[in-house]
């Protein structure tokens, strides 16, 4: 019998093992992120602002000033 050999062996090597628990760890913060963007709206909270970025780049209009009276 002939040994599987390079990408054809299936035995589970550490670097499989470390590739394999970083897609565990990436699908499970996924998954916990849906979730709680699901309850959130659920419990009909305001979202939290997008970043503090776009919040700087489009700043409120000025309130509008009156027109002095002359006197």
């Amino acid at each position: 019998m002939v040994r599987p050999v390079g990408k054809h062996d299936s035995r589970n090597s550490m670097k499989m093992k470390r590739l394999k628990a970083q897609a565990k760890k990436k699908a499970r913060l996924r998954r916990r992120k849906l979730e709680h963007k699901a309850a959130a709206a659920q419990s009909g909270r305001k979202a939290a602002p997008a970043s503090k970025k776009a919040a700087k780049a489009a700043p409120a209009p000025p309130p509008a000033s009156e027109p002095e009276e002359a006197l």
